[in-house]
């Protein structure tokens, strides 16, 4: 996959490039440009390359990330512009070559369209230097928002309060409060205060009960080596509950193809919970007792619908829990809930996994975010019937080291009878 957006990339920076020389922009054309811009490019490259394939330093690993990204989008945005302008030019010469007019003499008619295009300057820049010119500030443009994501919108840890009213609830149970975080990828992080503050954050709900949905590393279980401790502060009467996510497979790393390195990464992934003190749910439950009432928390492994693994075996999951009356489920994808979970009688589903695309709106009685295009339910409080989704918008953060307008979230619950 590497391999495959390097040479993407290297063909936009070919026709960046030579579209940047073909202007009259003075320094396009000179020496000390050409070498900086593939320079630049080269670096950039080696760089992303050794943060993936060696153990460097998470705030080196950051830094490389964070150009590569805000790079990666300025160049596409500034090709999309030029394929606009090459489309117009090329709508152009179409046009000349089937214009019908007299054509006295063919030779010179054909030598007349093989000539450049004229360019009609327009107060002085024609239309494509105004557009290639133009392009470099529309290009720009991103970079500052993106920037401020990753400057404020990293740890911006909220808490987002919710009421779940569940008909099925035990009265003993009535205002029990839940604790959610998803999505930590750990192997992203670069600032360990933050994270802790984040954590304490949390604690300082002094939740009944803790919900961890999925993804606690990008890839290998190492990853949490400098985070466990932190992680291992989450605690609550009632328990610290946890799923595995489709990045906690170490499938991304060492491939969907069974290995002695990738069993024992999978292992030590099982162990990082258990040392944690976290009670990973591996399509199984556990039953919460309040005096003489309870209620079942059910966890299963990953199951995604796509590309994603369906790994997780809901009715193994339930066995057991046919007399309870109140049944949550933890399940890091949210798609899972359409395909499966609402031919059960499960209450409540808390999902997470789309991170609300790190990008978009969220206020009180309105979002939006791009992950609407991909997954139906994408962040917050979904109900049919008697059946409700929650989907947390993660705690980490994947890809691109920042977030804009879609913070990472602490989910509160209050459970509430109906």
């Amino acid at each position: 996959m590497l391999i495959i957006n390097a040479i993407i990339l290297f063909l936009l920076d070919f026709y960046i490039f030579f579209a940047l020389r073909s202007t009259k922009i003075p320094f396009a054309k000179k020496k000390w440009f050409t070498y900086l811009w593939w320079g630049y490019s080269i670096a950039l490259f080696i760089g992303l390359f050794i943060s993936f394939k060696y153990n460097i330093p998470l705030a080196y690993r950051s830094i490389i990330l964070v150009a590569f990204f805000l790079t990666a989008i300025s160049k596409f945005i500034y090709a999309f512009i030029l394929v606009i302008d090459d489309l117009r030019r090329g709508g152009i010469w179409v046009t000349r070559l089937f214009r019908r007019k007299p054509v006295p003499n063919i030779k010179k008619r054909i030598e007349e369209l093989e000539q450049p295009l004229p360019e009609v300057p327009t107060k002085g820049i024609s239309r494509s230097e105004f557009l290639l010119k133009s392009g470099i500030v529309v290009a720009s443009l991103p970079i500052f928002p993106l920037s401020w994501g990753i400057i404020s919108g990293a740890y911006d840890y909220q808490i987002r309060r919710q009421r779940l009213v569940l008909p099925n609830l035990p009265k003993a149970f009535h205002g029990f409060k839940i604790a959610q975080i998803s999505d930590v990828h750990s192997g992203s992080f670069y600032n360990k205060k933050a994270v802790l503050g984040g954590v304490e954050m949390l604690l300082g709900e002094k939740p009944d009960a803790v919900f961890f949905t999925g993804d606690l590393v990008n890839n290998q279980a190492n990853e949490m080596t400098n985070y466990q401790n932190i992680f291992s502060k989450l605690q609550a009467d009632y328990g610290v509950y946890s799923v595995l996510g489709n990045h906690d497979y170490g499938d991304y790393y060492y491939g969907r193809e069974d290995s002695p390195a990738k069993r024992k990464n999978y292992q030590d992934m099982l162990d990082v919970h258990r040392v944690m003190g976290w009670d990973l749910l591996m399509d199984e439950n556990r039953s919460i007792k309040v005096g003489n009432e309870e209620i079942s928390i059910v966890g299963v492994q990953n199951w995604g619908t796509g590309r994603f693994p369906k790994k997780g075996d809901l009715n193994k999951a339930l066995q057991g829990t046919e007399e309870i009356s109140t049944k949550l489920l933890l399940s890091h994808d949210p798609s899972h809930w359409r395909a499966q979970v609402l031919d059960t009688n499960i209450d409540a589903m808390f999902a997470g996994h789309t991170h609300g695309m790190q990008f978009g709106v969220r206020g009180e009685h309105f979002q939006w975010s791009p992950a609407k295009f991909i997954y139906k339910e994408w962040a917050g409080l979904y109900q049919e019937g008697n059946q409700q989704l929650y989907v947390n918008t993660g705690f980490g953060f994947l890809g691109y080291p920042g977030r804009v307008g879609i913070v990472p979230e602490i989910t509160i619950f209050e459970l509430v009878t109906a």
